[in-house]
């Protein structure tokens, strides 16, 4: 691995390049906070991708870019005087060492989990004009990733299921009342699946699965499945549409075991 000294330089370096096109290129110098928003959300997606397919050169270059839009947004700020990288790198070694009681401090802990739970009751304390545990969900966060985060945060402060049986047994009672509500036509039928929902994430957590991420892979495993189906049906002189499902289903049981 590199030593300190090179990979300073290399921050250097990208510092320096970033000054040089915010200089000189008429793209970056158009460039404000807000322009860059949405491509960073872009590149973040483009991390993820790149860790569920656990393909390290592909997350090298991805951390490589979403670095980039962290020196931009700081390199921006520091032309108005708002702030600059050494603030923002200052800001976040205060924030560690805040948090980290049980190493900066005098704290004891027994496990993560009170690691955790230190880490919202602190975080709490600090947030100006915030009183609610939840009010550090950011608002435009994907559903499904908000209600983990939600959970998370309200385990923080004790207010959680004991085991994953109790929760288990939720997730059957809000399936159940569901299926009540569907088989009324009832108006709560979108109301009573997001409780589904919910419970289900909520098992995740309990078992250590991340939901967003299950859900991805097995949204990859079903594109990948029905590419293939598409790919040989139409080797076969085949077209989808005019296929009979049980058609459909000899190719799919086939990618299956690709």
């Amino acid at each position: 691995m590199n030593s300190i000294e090179s990979k300073l330089t290399a921050f250097k370096r990208l510092l320096d390049i970033m000054d040089e096109l915010r200089e000189k290129c008429p793209w970056d110098r158009k460039q404000t906070i807000e322009s860059l928003r949405y491509l960073t959300i872009e590149e973040t997606y483009e991390l993820c991708d790149a860790i569920l397919d656990q393909n390290m050169d592909e997350i090298k270059g991805e951390l490589g870019d979403l670095f980039l839009h962290l020196v931009f947004y700081s390199k921006i700020a520091s032309e108005t005087k708002d702030f600059d990288v050494a603030d923002v790198l200052n800001g976040v070694c205060e924030k560690l060492i805040e948090r980290h009681p049980h190493i900066y401090g005098d704290v004891e802990v027994k496990d993560e989990e009170e690691v955790k739970a230190n880490w919202e009751k602190i975080k709490l304390q600090g947030k100006k004009g915030k009183k609610s545990v939840l009010s550090g969900v950011p608002n435009s966060l994907p559903a499904m990733v908000k209600s983990t985060r939600i959970q998370e945060k309200a385990r923080g402060v004790g207010f959680d299921w004991e085991n994953k049986n109790q929760v288990w047994n939720k997730v059957n009672e809000e399936l159940q009342e569901f299926k009540v509500e569907v088989d009324a036509g009832s108006e709560k039928i979108e109301e009573e699946f997001g409780d589904v929902l919910f419970s289900l994430i909520n098992y995740a957590r309990f078992i250590g699965v991340n939901p967003e991420d299950a859900l991805e892979r097995t949204n990859k495993k079903f594109i990948k499945r029905f590419q293939y189906l598409e790919t040989e049906s139409a080797k076969d002189g085949k077209s989808l549409g005019k296929m009979t499902l049980e058609e459909m289903d000899e190719y799919w049981e086939r990618a299956k075991v690709m």
